[in-house]
């Protein structure tokens, strides 16, 4: 397909894709003249990450640049892909490092030790749950193991689906889509969820 059938298939200007392709993030088309080049699926396929990207993960170019560098890399494997594309996408949280969120971050590193769970030290997780149990402590809520199990279960069915839904063999750039998507939009139906189920609990209990 010429740039602008890309274009009307891909809902972004021809401008846009040119600025995609200047930046790194979109390989050049085949050139079959001095003023024409072809493009295919695999182009249509990767505008349509990027536009998830910058829109939904709202990442800036410099981000994206990163995991479309991992993509292409093939030495590069489906973990550390992963760790690329969800350590861009974040949360990111200023960490202040006073004593009390230190002591928290102490204690996230702690609580992802006696899980098992195999998370690198740079994870942003880290230091948003660290962030979140500066908060409850602030407020007067303790946090032990036995408040955090049921999120803990949750989290690990959850990430486990989100991971088992990913096939053996799948490009990496659809693997990456299905990560940005796991990530942020099905973050928000759990979120939607818990609430649902909370006023339905609350309904039960008190109503």
């Amino acid at each position: 397909m010429q740039i602008s059938e890309l274009s009307d298939r891909s809902g972004l200007t021809v401008q846009t894709i040119k600025f995609y392709i200047r930046e790194g993030l979109l390989p050049k088309g085949s050139v079959v003249s001095a003023t024409r080049a072809e493009y295919d699926h695999r182009h249509l396929e990767r505008l349509r990450l990027i536009s998830a990207l910058r829109e939904v993960g709202d990442l800036p170019v410099a981000a994206i640049q990163r995991i479309v560098e991992a993509i292409e890399d093939e030495r590069v494997s489906m973990h550390e892909l992963f760790g690329t594309a969800q350590y861009a996408i974040g949360p990111h949280v200023a960490a202040p490092y006073d004593p009390h969120w230190r002591a928290a971050r102490q204690d996230v590193d702690a609580l992802v030790r006696e899980l098992g769970w195999t998370v690198g030290d740079r994870s942003p997780a880290r230091d948003l749950l660290a962030h979140t149990f500066v908060a409850l402590r602030r407020l007067g809520f303790p946090i032990t193991l036995t408040d955090l199990r049921p999120y803990v279960k949750a989290a690990a069915e959850v990430a486990d689906h989100e991971i088992g839904r990913v096939a053996d063999g799948a490009p990496r750039v659809r693997t990456v889509h299905t990560l940005l998507v796991s990530t942020v939009l099905y973050e928000q139906v759990l979120t939607a969820l818990h609430r649902l189920a909370q006023e339905d609990a609350s309904a039960r209990r008190f109503g």
